[in-house]
């Protein structure tokens, strides 16, 4: 090696899909996987290692993304995902990582460094708070007139004996189609505001009716 010539840095490449379905045709992951070898390639890099989890983004116990962390602190190198939201879609937990000295860089954001990939996290998690709280908010109005929402409509619980507990499941329900309502509006719109009307043609899009649009006209 000539004097004062530069060593490539060193890389670890994570990928994660979150169903295991995702991960048994390991399309997702392949896809992941030649972007993440491409932007190392690009930057003069060497991939030292390759992980991948089958779990939900929120989970940072995953074995995958907890052996990278090792070898990037035990190699000093750089923490490689096709995108943020496969490393983790906690803000708070990639703000501890970059704190904590571990250097992260996202293949689809190949110009941005490290204060840059702090900033889009918080971005993007309150993007999900806010689609979160204004599905909530559409949702109560139609539970409130006594619907049952989305693909779950004309459904209801056996009642038994206990009130109380059919009242319970009832909420439980509700529930469900709220979280599945949200990661459906999620991903249709990709907006970080929406207005009520908006998110009422997002509803009703899906099939569910609100007291702002029908399902014939909005």
């Amino acid at each position: 090696m000539r004097l004062g010539a530069q060593t490539p840095r060193l890389a670890v490449g994570l990928t994660r899909v979150s169903t295991a379905e995702q991960g048994q045709s390991g399309l997702g992951l392949e896809a992941q996987l030649a972007s993440i070898r491409s932007f190392i390639a690009a930057q003069g890099w060497t991939l030292v290692a390759e992980y991948s989890d089958v779990a939900s983004g929120k989970d940072d116990h995953r074995p995958g993304f907890q052996s990278a962390l090792a070898r990037c602190r035990q190699l000093d190198a750089v923490l490689v995902a096709a995108r943020l939201d496969r490393i983790t879609r906690r803000a708070h937990t990639l703000s501890q990582l970059l704190e904590d000295g571990v250097s992260i860089r996202a293949a689809d954001m190949p110009g941005a460094d490290d204060l840059m990939l702090r900033i889009y996290a918080a971005m993007a998690q309150k993007e999900r708070e806010l689609i979160s709280e204004r599905t909530r908010a559409a949702l109560a109005v139609a539970k409130a007139r006594g619907k049952v929402l989305g693909g779950d409509r004309g459904y209801r619980p056996a009642a038994g004996p206990d009130a109380v507990a059919a009242a319970v499941a009832r909420r439980q329900a509700a529930d469900q189609t709220t979280h599945r309502l949200h990661l459906e509006i999620a991903q249709r719109s990709g907006r970080a505001t929406m207005s009520a009307a908006a998110l009422a043609r997002e509803l009703n899009a899906m099939g569910v009716a609100t007291t702002l649009c029908t399902i014939r006209a909005c």
